[in-house]
């Protein structure tokens, strides 16, 4: 006997809640202004939440992926550290003496440990290229590398060939272009490889083309030339020019016994004595974009809560059309408690109208944020990103809000009394 009640019950309740939510749709379109701002106020707070958050979680991949390009695994040793301030912290801390063509390359030979070594040198970073007669803009980067450099900097070859050990170290007339360079100079179907290009006072030949890396934090990869960096040793030369040595070991496990192994050899190298201070800095190349995560947390933080700032506003404005739905429809509420309907049916009625206007207003703000989100990511020239997370994530606050919102106008339109609400007018 108490299953077939309950299945009753079950039978019943269904179409209770089929009959409620038709109900709720019905209120909607008769106070369509009204449901219509209240769907847009929560809208806008959805979409603010999760369209800057989406936002951040393309810069965050789009930081990772350009410094990923300079080997997951790779160290570097400088003259000095970098100076970075974001908000009131300074992160440079000490200035250091240069390294010498001299140190980095007695630290190549010294270094025994199982890791690509590679010398590089800034040479300028406003140069013009020229071939015959057509020439760059003078915002070409010019560097000094060895044959290792490609490997530990994460370039790739699109065609042709890299240094040899002998063109880095005898200073060969030979460079490398990035496709930036190769755009600009060598337009249509002329084939660079062999050609002949002037930089600075140096006539050098193009001996490979590098593979596209993008642009990335205003900058673009691809607008360089590599030559030997015994060969910018000569032609851009300069007091106390400044060399980069970067390690990169075999595998990844190995880079904290690296970096040991690396301060001990060129410590060493500087003559430094056991009681002294290392004189330079051992950068690895996920520290940078570590520091730049670790500050877009406090961007995530705010964001947020602009977010629950705008969800707040939308809550008070459906609690406010919910409060003026009941008393608007204070008669209907007493014919349907005059038929038969109890308190609990007439508060599902109300909640589940609450959580309809939240529901399209969430899914209207998710799409908003989606779209605004991945305008900026490509602007940046990030990756189209679906925030499943935010998404699930504004959907539930989308059903806390409307649930926090509905239950006072509910509560208040089950306790009505039928009697009273009939001679409402």
């Amino acid at each position: 006997m108490g299953f077939i009640n309950h299945r009753f019950m079950v039978i019943w309740i269904k179409p209770l809640v089929y009959e409620n939510i038709r109900i709720a749709f019905q209120s909607i379109r008769g106070n369509l202004v009204r449901s219509v701002l209240t769907i847009l106020i929560i809208a806008v707070g959805i979409s603010a939440l999760v369209g800057i958050l989406t936002a951040i979680d393309s810069i965050k991949n789009s930081i990772t992926t350009e410094f990923t390009r300079l080997g997951a695994n790779t160290f570097s040793l400088q003259s000095r550290s970098m100076h970075i301030q974001i908000g009131n912290t300074n992160y440079r801390s000490k200035n250091y003496s240069y390294i010498s063509y001299t140190q980095a390359r007695e630290f190549r030979e010294r270094y025994s440990f199982p890791a690509t070594v590679s010398i590089s040198v800034n040479a300028t970073q406003v140069a013009t290229v020229k071939y015959e007669t057509k020439k760059s803009n003078p915002n070409i980067t010019v560097r000094g590398i060895d044959e290792n450099f490609l490997q530990t900097a994460g370039y790739e070859l699109e065609s042709g060939r890299n240094l040899t050990l002998r063109e880095s170290f005898e200073g060969d007339n030979v460079a490398l272009l990035g496709g930036g360079v190769i755009k600009k100079l060598f337009p249509g179907e002329v084939e660079p490889l062999g050609k002949f290009i002037a930089v600075g006072s140096g006539k050098y030949q193009v001996i490979g083309i590098l593979k596209d890396k993008g642009s990335g934090f205003g900058n673009s990869g691809d607008q360089i030339v590599l030559l030997p960096f015994t060969n910018v040793r000569q032609y851009f030369p300069r007091p106390q020019m400044n060399f980069r040595v970067s390690v990169m070991p075999k595998t990844t496990h190995l880079l904290e016994a690296a970096i040991g192994e690396a301060e001990a050899v060129f410590r060493n190298v500087r003559g430094l004595n056991i009681m002294d201070d290392s004189d330079f800095l051992i950068e690895k190349s996920d520290n940078l974009v570590n520091l730049l995560l670790d500050n877009i947390k406090y961007v995530t933080l705010a964001a947020t809560i602009i977010g629950f700032i705008t969800l707040l506003g939308a809550a008070i404005g459906l609690m406010n059309i919910l409060l003026v739905t009941v008393a608007e429809r204070t008669r209907e509420i007493g014919i349907h408690k005059a038929m038969g309907a109890n308190s609990r049916s007439i508060k599902q009625q109300f909640m589940i109208e609450s959580v309809i206007i939240g529901q399209l207003g969430g899914l209207l703000g998710i799409v908003l944020g989606i779209l605004a989100g991945n305008g900026v990511s490509m602007l940046i020239g990030s990756s189209f990103i679906i925030p499943w997370k935010w998404m699930f994530t504004g959907v539930a606050l989308c059903l806390f809000v409307s649930l926090s919102a509905g239950v006072l106008p509910a509560i208040k339109a089950s306790k009505l009394d039928p009697i009273d609400a009939l001679r409402y007018e």
